[in-house]
């Protein structure tokens, strides 16, 4: 990888959408210009965030620049995760495997199921009287 290159993918999760650089440098995550400890407080989702560069072992070659919008702080960070895959995927097609298996690549299709007329929320009923 040369020092002036720039991979760039797209990352989805329900409405959260991360448009991510992965570049050559120190392991610095730049978040909408904040930095990943500012973004993200919670250590929970900073682990999330971090898994697949650490599963390939660039975690102190590469820099995250990523400007992350809709959805909620989960689903931002999920959004993350799967955009730092595909980038990953495009800087080296040979991590597929490795990415693949662990379901970094998998776009997590689960997304808020849509009211029904007649029901309360997508599948609570009103309550049933007998008489």
């Amino acid at each position: 990888m040369s020092a002036d290159a720039r991979y760039r993918a797209t990352g989805k999760r329900k409405t959260g959408v991360a448009r991510v650089i992965l570049k050559p440098g120190t392991g610095v995550y730049t978040i909408n210009g904040k930095d990943l400890n500012d973004f993200f407080p919670r250590v929970t989702l900073q682990r999330n965030i971090r898994q697949p560069l650490e599963t390939v072992g660039y975690e102190d070659r590469m820099d995250v620049i990523a400007t992350i919008h809709g959805g909620g702080v989960s689903s931002q960070a999920g959004a993350l995760r799967h955009g730092i895959s595909k980038a990953l995927l495009e800087a080296d097609p040979n991590l597929r495997g490795e990415l693949k298996r662990r379901g970094f690549l998998t776009r997590d299709a689960r997304v808020k199921e849509r009211k029904k007329a007649g029901l309360k929320k997508a599948r609570k009923k009103p309550q049933f009287s007998k008489r």
